[in-house]
């Protein structure tokens, strides 16, 4: 059990533990250009070892000190995390509460350092995207006894707050829809999957659903593209232009399949006849494709409701360690894109 950060532990507990003065630790937080590399590091080892973060704001009588809440997002240029974003600010506003953005681009180093920065500023509380984060993150938010949630995975054993889905069980169901039309030769488009959670269960439950019926993806037919549609095309451009090409390909999501899409439009294929391809999301604009895309129904707005709702709660009745856990469904929506294989 991490220890909460007590009052004692301020700027003069890091300078004794970092052996500088109170003042050098000003410096470095900041003026940080003015201050020696190892000196720095020493004041940093510090202050993640304590818990330290900075009180920029004073606390306000009651529940809220800030009446802010801090989300914390990879991206805002995927359509799916827009939507889950718009409908948790809709529920906490409701409860008094602003929010503020931030993007961390998919590396969980600068998340931790967004993290501080909320601290600092005294948000009341922190939404994550995923339960694939530092241990230094988790550290931080146990120490300060901050209500913290991560919307979209679900998890029985998270170490916080989780609403979400299984996306395990995405990646199969895309898949086995494919197999269960009797494709046999299936391509994967995917994201990388280091510090993307998300993507790496869907993935590992695409390859489930592959390997329970005796296939595995070729390595041919098997990219690598992160979430934007041009690179999503450029990705696919390259695994259809070999001499031969799947006859599906399960995409880690929509913007990835979209891209599949557009690649097949180039190169002349039609979908789904020449090329079926499925989804994961449903995002919004996917039943609007030509042909409409067959994908996976991620509830987005219900998580995002849900989420919110509960970390008001847990802020309003000061109950930072409150944990729900709560698990929204799936669903295949078959549209336009998929069809029974036909040998050629």
């Amino acid at each position: 059990m991490v220890k909460k950060q007590q009052d004692t532990i301020d700027i003069f507990a890091v300078s004794r533990m970092a052996k500088v003065s109170p003042a050098t630790v000003s410096r470095v937080f900041n003026h940080p250009h003015l201050v020696r590399p190892n000196t720095r590091s020493a004041v940093d080892l510090a202050v993640e070892k304590l818990g330290y973060v900075r009180n920029r704001k004073p606390k306000s009588v009651g529940g809220k000190r800030s009446g802010t809440i801090g989300v914390i997002v990879p991206t805002v240029t995927n359509a799916i995390f827009a939507e889950v974003i718009q409908a948790f600010s809709d529920v906490v506003k409701q409860s008094g509460f602003s929010t503020l953005i931030a993007i961390h681009d998919y590396d969980l180093n600068q998340e931790l350092d967004i993290l501080r920065k909320f601290l600092e500023l005294q948000v009341d509380g922190i939404a994550l995207i995923g339960l694939q984060h530092l241990k230094a993150t988790y550290k931080t938010i146990e120490q300060r006894a901050i209500p913290a949630i991560s919307i979209w995975n679900y998890d029985p054993a998270s170490e916080i707050s989780c609403v979400g889905t299984d996306n395990y069980e995405a990646g199969y169901l895309a898949t086995k829809h494919l197999i269960d039309l009797g494709h046999k030769e299936i391509g994967i488009a995917f994201p990388p999957t280091d510090d993307n959670d998300r993507a790496r269960k869907r993935l590992q439950g695409a390859r489930t659903a592959l390997s329970g019926a005796g296939m595995e993806p070729a390595d041919q037919w098997t990219v690598q593209s992160v979430y934007e549609i041009t690179k999503a095309k450029n990705a696919c451009l390259d695994l259809l232009s070999i001499d031969k090409i799947p006859s599906a390909i399960v995409c880690g999501n929509d913007i990835i399949a979209q891209g599949a899409s557009f690649a097949c439009q180039r190169l002349g294929l039609s979908v789904p006849d020449d090329l079926s391809i499925v989804g994961i999301g449903d995002f919004t604009g996917s039943a609007d494709m030509e042909p409409p895309l067959s994908t996976v129904r991620i509830p987005a707005r219900r998580i995002g409701q849900q989420a919110g709702h509960h970390l008001a709660i847990t802020i309003l009745e000061n109950k930072p360690t409150e944990i729900l856990r709560s698990q929204l469904g799936v669903e295949m929506i078959v549209r336009g894109t998929t069809a029974p294989y036909v040998a050629a």
